[in-house]
């Protein structure tokens, strides 16, 4: 019988990724070669992508979400035209490759989202709609559909298994996204074996309980009219999200096919043979795709860059008529942020009131809210504790709700700390958009497998994180944050800031805002603290700076947030007593490392003995200090001033511990320099 060609392209894609997993001796086999007849209906007749312009603002968005796949994406973007050769296919899993072990939105062009952590993909996947829905609303006018793409993700039974799937699964049904379509790879194997040993729920009631629209196809192996139907069904519903359960056979063609040993490592040398004899392949060649199939793929990217050569001619006509309109979008996509954005930033002196920086930072994101529209913001169920919603902002939910609408910029994410982080990475990858959300420090851990990935991804995320240390009070040890910012602040490609006074919490969001490829963690405090003397806006920029001094500073102390005020105290102690000191505010460390050396030394300057003032952890603080004062342990239920003295975090504690630190190293006859590196 004579192979269909679009039979022929599926065995093709089968072929390929077993040879690609082998030629790196390590990858995921089994998941390409099960998926490939639902990734060749998806990629063939349904997305629409330019291989060649991969920033296509109307471009159909593609998550991977099992990124243990990813060689069905490297052989499909490569089919497709995008900058994915055979060479890069070769080099599957190499240093320095395009084709990494799993997807990474930063290595190979096109690929929208960083996943690998299974559930990732998925939630990032509810943002990218989020975004998407909200950019319609927004821009869209009568003739002018400019945003009407859809998102599509290819997740599997591990993905369903994760929490933060689970959170933004709910999401998406409560939000309505209907240009959300999600096929569910349904083999049946996790890593440990058959789902029969942990998850034997019914997906479907699951996903029609979280308000989905769910179609189930049977056999996912052969029957792609069926795929192509369940996905044109899909795209017609256009107020629920999709699942489309595909049932599959991990593996497909291989003698180990079915079984979880077909899921983590290459096809033997023999297997891969065997297979491609069965699929009508040379077995003694390798990376061989035929001329029809190139070809075949050929035809859909050009497809796709017709409908951007369409899109771009509505989008000149959409320009004339509605010029504003048409600059904002351009202004946003291009990542600049609006002309003299800066001056809206509030200012403080010293005589002005004493404020928690959480509120400062509910009046920074006031003064931006229409200064900076593509800020988008949102709080997991703490919106009065968090601060970060401005009085006329309108909440991001479906129209039929009478809660808002798609234009709003204020999302609710309820009690879903995870989802939140990961759908602000989608919102983010979408383009022109700027999110940021709120929780308690201490729970950003609950989703730090996101928080993790902006930082990986590269993101502009900003993670507004309030009751940031022991200073939140009485709610106790479970919510005191005490190694958080440990984690944050040793967490490549991440900016952790923890703000004194109104100044430095303008100062934190200007550099948030400014920096385009890091995600910022602003910790901000539950109590009043004063406006400093000393602090500025744009100082943050160094990270650490010289708040106040004195002539021949016998000490310095360096502090960041509420204890700041606490140091400028300790020094005033001193100087009465006759010891001058020198006061250092650091909001940012990571910002402070990568200053000069001399910029270094003229504020942490070599031969005086530095002290640490954080009500936090004290590890990670040898790196900028002699000596710490901080915290040890966990800490305690009571009001903040019995805690801190509890702690030994005062004024008091912190002159004492200067004039021991003075004394000893007066003993000594020498102060070591600070964190000495070979």
């Amino acid at each position: 019988m004579v192979k269909s060609i679009e039979q022929q392209a599926i065995d093709t894609v089968r072929v390929l990724a077993a040879d690609v997993v082998r030629g790196a001796n390590s990858g995921h086999p089994g998941a390409p070669m099960g998926c490939a007849p639902m990734a060749h209906v998806l990629f063939n007749n349904h997305i629409t992508v330019n291989p060649k312009n991969t920033k296509f603002i109307n471009r159909d968005r593609f998550v991977l979400s099992n990124g243990h796949g990813c060689a069905l994406q490297y052989v499909y973007w490569h089919l497709l035209g995008f900058d994915v050769s055979m060479d890069d296919l070769k080099q599957f899993r190499q240093l320095g490759s395009k084709t990494p072990g799993h997807p990474e939105s930063n290595d190979t062009p096109g690929v929208e989202v960083t996943t690998g952590p299974l559930g990732q993909g998925i939630a990032n996947a509810v943002g990218l709609a989020a975004a998407e829905a909200h950019y319609a609303a927004t821009f869209n006018k009568p003739g002018y559909e400019l945003f009407n793409n859809h998102t599509f993700v290819i997740l599997g039974d591990g993905c369903l298994q994760e929490g933060v799937a689970s959170e933004a699964i709910s999401l998406a049904g409560h939000w309505k996204l209907g240009k959300l379509i999600a096929l569910y790879d349904d083999n049946k194997i996790t890593i440990d074996g058959s789902t029969e040993v942990s998850f034997t729920e019914d997906t479907i009631k699951r996903f029609e309980s979280y308000g989905w629209h769910t179609i189930v196809v049977a056999d996912g192996d052969n029957d792609i009219e069926s795929i192509n139907k369940a996905i044109e069904e899909a795209k017609a519903v256009t107020d629920k999200p999709s699942l489309i359960k595909i049932k599959t056979t991990i593996g497909y063609g291989s003698l180990l096919q079915g079984e979880e040993k077909v899921h983590g490592a290459p096809l033997s040398n023999d297997d891969i043979k065997q297979v491609k004899q069965k699929f009508g392949f040379n077995p003694e060649e390798s990376y061989v795709v035929p001329k029809e199939v190139y070809d075949l793929y050929g035809a859909r990217a050009a497809h796709g860059a017709q409908a951007e050569a369409e899109w771009n001619a509505l989008f000149a006509k959409y320009k004339q008529e509605y010029p504003a309109d048409g600059e904002e979008i351009e202004r946003r996509f291009n990542g600049k942020l609006p002309e003299g954005w800066e001056a809206a930033l509030p200012k403080f002196t010293p005589s002005d009131a004493a404020v928690a920086t959480r509120k400062l930072s509910e009046g920074v994101l006031t003064a931006l809210s229409n200064i900076v529209p593509e800020m988008i913001g949102g709080s997991a169920d703490l919106t009065g504790s968090n601060l970060t919603r401005w009085k006329t902002a309108v909440d991001f939910q479906h129209p039929s709700t009478g809660l808002g609408d798609y234009t709003g910029r204020y999302l609710r994410y309820g009690v879903r700390e995870h989802a939140m982080f990961a759908i602000m990475n989608g919102l983010a990858s979408y383009g022109g958009i700027i999110p940021y959300g709120g929780t308690f420090l201490n729970f950003l851990t609950y989703g730090w497998g996101a928080a993790r990935l902006s930082a990986l991804s590269h993101l502009r995320v900003i993670y507004v994180m309030t009751h940031d240390s022991i200073g939140l009070g009485e709610d106790g040890p479970t919510h005191q944050p005490i190694e958080t910012l440990t984690l944050t602040r040793a967490t490549p490609n991440m900016m952790t800031f923890r703000p004194a006074d109104g100044n430095e919490v303008s100062g934190t969001y200007l550099v948030a805002l400014e920096n385009q490829h890091r995600p910022s963690v602003i910790a901000l405090s539950r109590q009043n603290l004063p406006q400093l003397e000393g602090s500025s806006i744009e100082i943050v920029r160094k990270g650490g700076y010289i708040l106040q001094d004195a002539p021949n500073a016998k000490i310095i102390f360096v502090a960041t947030g509420s204890e700041v005020s606490l140091a400028v105290d300790a020094a005033k102690k001193l100087a009465a007593e006759g010891v001058p000191a020198r006061v250092v505010s650091m909001p940012c460390t990571e910002l402070y490392d990568e200053q000069p050396e001399e910029y270094k030394k003229s504020v942490l300057t070599p031969g005086i003995p530095v002290i640490s003032i954080e009500s936090l952890g004290a590890w990670g603080w040898e790196r900028y200090s002699h000596a710490q004062v901080g915290m040890t342990t966990f800490g305690a239920s009571a009001p903040i001033k019995d805690l801190y003295k509890k702690f030994n975090i005062t004024a008091d504690a912190a002159v004492a511990k200067a004039h021991k630190v003075i004394a000893h190293f007066e003993k000594v006859g020498y102060v070591p320099e600070l964190g000495v590196s070979l």
